[in-house]
């Protein structure tokens, strides 16, 4: 059987969890052995076997993103010809896998790894693009053959943003985590070149400067740590010049009050990031909107505490009061994810920080539960091994079909 996994992320181009989950798939089921899966990924180059790369059109050079997106798209399905199922990751591949599936008449499934309609914010970044976006998710959903959700609180979302789909159609397959990859590992000259103080406690946060990841929040409850906790900021990638320039505001204004505030703007090589988090006491994820969120996993991997928010799939990684603490949130119900009272949000996130860096014993316990659960249930051969299973049933409930 040949699989054609279609996304805009893979290595070495890779942003976001969804790039993550693709690249982490990929291994899994080519390990199996009893399946041929190929890549179709936008940029390149890469020299990797069956792993074909689209570059942007240069007849779309300089277009709105979303239909420069568009065209790539087609160049994919064209090269899809020959597969028994595809498979695509975000709404970038949607469309290819979409028109995919209606030329070559094979199944089409999509993985939700988050939705538009629940990212609102887009438009500031995409313009009339997050109209097509939309429109381009919306029909590749609903058509689809099966939806998997990263989580079953994706798995909800999936199904209030698009009533129509039949609900059997849609199948929870967590994100997973590589432990082997992702475990604790200390090296203090790396920590201290990003001028982090490796002896002294800290909070690290580690994902793109996104209105869903909730960064402003993050900033504004910092304020309220105890001066001696260093806040740790891996973010770059920014969606926006405004999201950017609003971060920057906060940073400098959190400078003015407190010392030990560190922000790396740039993308991180994995293992620097290993070493940011075996250094830190806690990870903190203070997301609006996360389906699953790796981030966490892969904290969690080196042994360190979490406190996030209780949204999305997040209470299905994190074990409130077991690997770390989760933060209650009541949420505007516009798709923005935006806190009712985000006073009290950023209070409780503060509240909840502070409580994780005061007893260093504690937190430690966290950690080490957070390790065994990331090994025990999130193993990407087990994700693999679901996700064939929903491939072998697509191509069943085709044959009877027919």
């Amino acid at each position: 059987m040949r699989v054609d996994i279609l996304s805009k992320e893979y290595p070495p181009s890779i942003y976001g969890g969804a790039g993550v989950h693709v690249a982490e798939l990929t291994r899994a089921l080519r390990d199996r052995g009893d399946i041929d899966v190929r890549v179709h990924a936008f940029g390149g180059p890469r020299d990797e076997e069956g792993t074909t790369d689209h570059p942007d059109l240069p007849q779309l050079d300089g277009a709105n993103a979303a239909l420069a997106t568009m065209g790539v798209d087609l160049t994919m399905a064209a090269a899809c010809e020959g597969a028994d199922l595809v498979h695509s990751h975000t709404w970038y591949a949607n469309f290819a896998g979409h028109v995919a599936g209606l030329l070559n008449d094979v199944p089409h499934v999509v993985s939700a790894h988050s939705l538009e309609p629940m990212r609102p914010w887009k438009a500031e970044q995409l313009g009339g693009g997050y109209r097509l976006s939309s429109w381009i998710e919306k029909t590749a959903y609903e058509a689809a053959d099966a939806v998997i959700a990263v989580s079953e609180g994706m798995r909800q979302d999936v199904l209030k943003s698009y009533p129509s789909i039949n609900p059997d159609k849609v199948k929870v397959v967590h994100n997973g985590i590589d432990s082997q990859l992702w475990q604790r590992h200390r090296d203090d000259d790396v920590v201290r070149s990003h001028g982090v103080d490796p002896d002294k406690p800290s909070v690290i946060f580690v994902g793109r400067i996104t209105r869903q990841k909730g960064l402003p929040y993050l900033l504004r409850a910092a304020a309220q740590l105890p001066p001696e906790i260093q806040l740790v900021l891996l973010a770059g990638a920014p969606d926006t010049p405004e999201i950017k320039a609003e971060v920057e505001e906060l940073i400098a204004g959190l400078r003015e009050q407190r010392d030990g505030v560190v922000w790396v703007p740039e993308m991180l090589p994995r293992g620097e990031v290993i070493a940011m988090l075996s250094a830190a006491t806690v990870f903190v994820c203070p997301s609006v909107y996360e389906p699953l969120g790796i981030v966490n996993l892969e904290a969690m991997a080196c042994e360190l505490p979490v406190v996030a928010t209780a949204t999305g799939g997040i209470p299905e990684v994190v074990v409130d009061q077991e690997t770390g603490w989760l933060v209650p949130i009541e949420q505007v119900q516009d798709g923005s994810g935006t806190p009712v009272d985000p006073d009290r949000f950023v209070a409780d996130l503060a509240a909840a920080l502070t409580e994780a860096v005061s007893d260093p014993a504690r937190a430690d316990r966290f950690g080490l539960a957070g390790r065994r659960r990331a090994v025990e249930s999130f193993s990407w051969a087990t994700i693999g091994d679901r996700t064939m299973q929903v491939y072998l049933d697509v191509l069943r409930r085709r044959l009877l079909a027919r």
